[in-house]
């Protein structure tokens, strides 16, 4: 049985005693006098020139060895020669300036250690990100803001007069920027807090710099030849997945079998390695490739999870990889044969299509080779200024571009009204849309030969109410004619408690839990894509969370927010370069967000 890389002891000891080394090392720069040594006495009558400079190097070796702890734990290389080059430089300056043999001890063991267990930290960097250099700026300015205060504090009886605090931080300010602050020294103390507080801001300079401009490695991404091999796996084996087609993401990596069989697709967010779906291909090539995303994983240290997997693959990662699943929500899935408009339980649905239909609007469902290239334009352009936010939301469930010349076979629903109009006070005036009479659009991507899967959903905030269960039914009556048996919509997370905790005789947890999601369904529309869901009759299929212990969900719900475009860094549009305003309909509000597609 194939194993994924476990937490090794070492590293997280080792990135424990950093930790503590560092703030040896801290104290040793903030707190000069707060071990009295015997060797001080002797060191009295030494010239004192080092002083300032030990300290100002005691502190930044401390805060850049907490810096490191993280990438230590985490067993990377980079993280490893750094911590191996500042131990020697902490240890020097502790007994340099507070001849400290126990800090000197201290860094020493923690070097040994280092050395000894070399071969433990080869994990290789992660993708570079401007936004950690962004990150990075603020963090440490904060922290040494904080620190630099702490600092000037700690000699109020070597200060000259009686300054305010507003002098006090005016001094920190102009001492992280190398400059001399309004606060006087008695003796040697203004030498050692000046280097220590322009120590602290170069640290921030140089660690924002490095983060920008160090060598890059590459983020995944498809190639012309992966997606190549992935449309002949999706092609062969896509009827068994209806997320299949949404690993042709050209924003994912993906890995294949020894065999070339099997691929399992993925983005890496936050050090999180997310995969989405069931690997594509061959069920009998999937542990090959499971077992090379396994390696990359341990090759970068990044936590493995898998992202809304079938029943089928849940299991099959499981018992790979001796990972851990959960259910996380499921999916609806409509089958054509047995949809109808008839019926009590569908009567809300009838009355809300029959009523728009009234107010002179009709669907058009039609294979994406079939639209012209003028009226494709016209709905990508719409889909776009409809979105209502400034990054496409999507990762498991979103195939993230509409009428690629390769996408001939997706689906589109559109919904039009050949004119609108708006009321007055006396007459009806005509008020044609910057997208003609389109107002609502649908775009389902291809599940094997005989499915469709649901992508995104887009409307005119101008339109009636309605249009997305009016172009679901739409889409669901000319399913027939188009060979289409079975039509996945929505997944809704936490279904199943959601549906326990509002029956009768449910238990106080349970009802607690459902409270729960029905609050945070205020931000994430988990209770109303349920009852969305819910009308169109559908069955559900379990869609499971594969991760590799407990502690690793609240990192990974974390990186999935972000995958999916909850969580976003992103410069806002008008500081973007070359980015090019939003198009709102001039006659209503800016569109809210509407592609429900993926939670």
């Amino acid at each position: 049985m194939l194993r994924g890389p476990r937490p090794e002891k070492v590293p997280s000891l080792v990135a424990t005693a950093c930790t503590l080394v560092g703030l040896l090392d801290i104290a040793a720069g903030v707190f000069p006098r707060f071990r009295h040594s015997r060797l001080h006495a002797i060191a009295e009558v030494l010239p004192g020139a080092l002083g300032p400079f030990a300290a100002a190097l005691a502190l930044s070796a401390g805060v850049l060895l907490l810096l490191l702890a993280h990438g230590l734990r985490r067993r990377k290389r980079r993280a490893w020669r750094a911590a191996v080059f500042l131990l020697p430089a902490g240890a020097a300056s502790q007994f340099a300036y507070r001849h400290s043999l126990i800090g000197v001890l201290i860094a020493g063991l923690l070097l040994a250690l280092l050395l000894r267990h070399r071969s433990e930290f080869a994990a290789l960097p992660d993708p570079r990100s401007r936004w950690l250099a962004l990150a990075n700026f603020f963090l440490m300015g904060t922290f040494s803001l904080g620190l630099g205060t702490l600092i000037v504090a700690t000699h109020p009886r070597k200060v000259v007069g009686d300054p305010s605090l507003a002098d006090y931080l005016t001094h920190v300010v102009y001492g992280l920027f190398g400059a001399e602050g309004p606060l006087h020294y008695t003796g040697r103390t203004g030498w050692t807090v000046g280097y220590s507080l322009g120590a602290l801001g170069m640290l921030t300079a140089l660690t924002t710099v490095y983060l920008a401009f160090r060598p890059e490695h590459p983020a995944a991404r498809l190639t012309e030849d992966d997606e190549q091999r992935l449309r002949v796996l999706v092609d062969r084996h896509g009827a068994r997945d209806s997320l299949g087609h949404f690993a042709l993401r050209r924003d994912k990596g993906v890995v294949f079998s020894p065999s070339g069989k099997a691929a399992v697709t993925y983005r890496v967010v936050s050090g999180v390695m997310l995969a989405s779906g069931d690997p594509i291909g061959d069920v009998e090539a999937w542990p090959g490739a499971i077992e090379r995303f396994m390696d990359e994983a341990g090759k970068h240290s990044w936590t493995p999870a898998v992202m809304g997997c079938s029943e089928t693959g849940g299991e099959v990662w499981t018992r790979e990889t001796g990972l851990d699943a959960l259910e996380l929500g499921d999916e609806a899935v409509v089958d054509v044969v047995d949809f109808s408009l008839a019926g009590r339980a569908m009567r809300n649905v009838r009355q809300m299509v029959k009523r728009i239909e009234r107010n002179g609007y009709e669907t058009r469902v039609r294979r994406v080779r079939d639209l012209s290239e003028g009226e494709l334009e016209r709905v990508r352009r719409a889909a776009d200024d409809w979105r209502g936010t400034d990054t496409e939301r999507g990762f498991s469930m979103a195939l993230g571009r509409i009428g690629d010349p390769t996408d001939g076979d997706c689906l589109i629903a559109t919904a039009h009204r050949q004119t609108a109009h708006r009321q007055t006070a006396h007459r009806q005036t005509e008020m044609p849309g910057p997208y003609g009479d389109l107002k609502a659009i649908l775009h389902f991507v291809p599940w094997g030969d005989d499915g469709v899967s649901l992508d995104l959903m887009r409307r005119d905030r101008g339109a009636d109410p309605g249009m997305n269960e009016l172009l679901i039914v739409a889409a669901l009556q000319a399913a027939p004619k188009l060979g289409i048996a079975r039509v996945s919509l929505n997944f809704a997370m936490f279904r199943s408690a959601l549906a326990r905790g509002e029956r009768l005789g449910a238990g106080p947890v349970l009802r607690t839990w459902r409270g729960l999601l029905v609050f945070l369904s205020r931000w994430f529309q988990i209770e109303s894509l349920y009852k969305f869901n819910a009308k169109f009759r559908p069955r559900w299929e379990p869609r499971f969370v594969v991760f590799r212990n407990n502690r690793d969900l609240p990192r990974i719900g974390v990186a999935a927010m972000q995958a999916e475009g909850f969580v976003t860094l992103t410069l806002p549009r008008f500081l973007r370069a070359g980015s090019r305003p939003r198009r709102p309909c001039p006659h209503t509000p800016t569109a809210a967000p509407q592609d429900v597609r993926a939670v």
